[in-house]
């Protein structure tokens, strides 16, 4: 870990959540977990963590950037240094393990994680559109918004649903990305990992 210490305007800690949208996807927008690592790494993120090859990461920012200003340039220098055109997803762990408590779906957490997804949004929707959302919805998927983040069940599977991200996209007038219920749990304890082992260099 670098000497330069946590911004003390953070409030929150230096760790973040980030996830990619669309990569790895049928062979478009190829991105390995190794050259994304070396990708943060050489953006001068600290400790940069991958899971699964969907592009999730988790890593230490301490140059007191906002997330959309890391967002903005993580995309701009995605497209530079990687060839990918896409978009990034940036959450504090204040602002994940919020989302993580906020979940209206408890019982579907529990009993089908895979088909209960959390989706990231760039900006949050209005109330008026999520309603119209569900209401145009003909088969069993439930919607439910707190902030910028998008709540979905898929009860009967996410691959033959006609809730598409796009459709959904569409709907509310943002962009997001999304993931399963089991995904969002292990990075809550990635950046949990990460802040932990920060906190305890911070502390020596």
């Amino acid at each position: 870990m670098s000497e330069r210490a946590r911004p003390a305007s953070s409030g929150d800690g230096p760790v973040r959540v980030a996830l990619l949208r669309a990569v790895n996807l049928a062979g478009r927008n190829r991105v390995g977990m190794a050259e994304l690592r070396a990708f943060c790494a050489n953006m001068g993120l600290e400790q940069p963590r991958t899971l699964l090859q969907s592009g999730n990461v988790v890593f230490g920012e301490v140059e007191g950037r906002t997330t959309a200003a890391l967002e903005s340039l993580l995309e701009r220098e995605a497209v530079q240094r990687l060839g990918v055109g896409t978009e990034f997803f940036v959450r504090t762990t204040k602002e994940w393990e919020a989302a993580v408590a906020g979940n209206p779906f408890g019982g579907e957490a529990e009993r089908d994680p895979s088909h209960l997804l959390l989706m990231c949004l760039k900006a949050a929707p209005s109330a008026g559109d999520v309603a119209a959302l569900q209401a145009s919805i003909t088969g069993r998927e439930t919607v439910r918004a707190e902030g910028r983040q998008l709540f979905i069940t898929y009860p009967d599977g996410v691959g033959r649903s006609k809730l598409t991200a796009g459709r959904i996209e569409r709907a509310l007038g943002t962009r997001g990305t999304a993931r399963n219920w089991n995904t969002v749990l292990k990075l809550r304890e990635a950046a949990r990992v990460l802040a932990a082992g920060w906190d305890r260099e911070e502390a020596r």
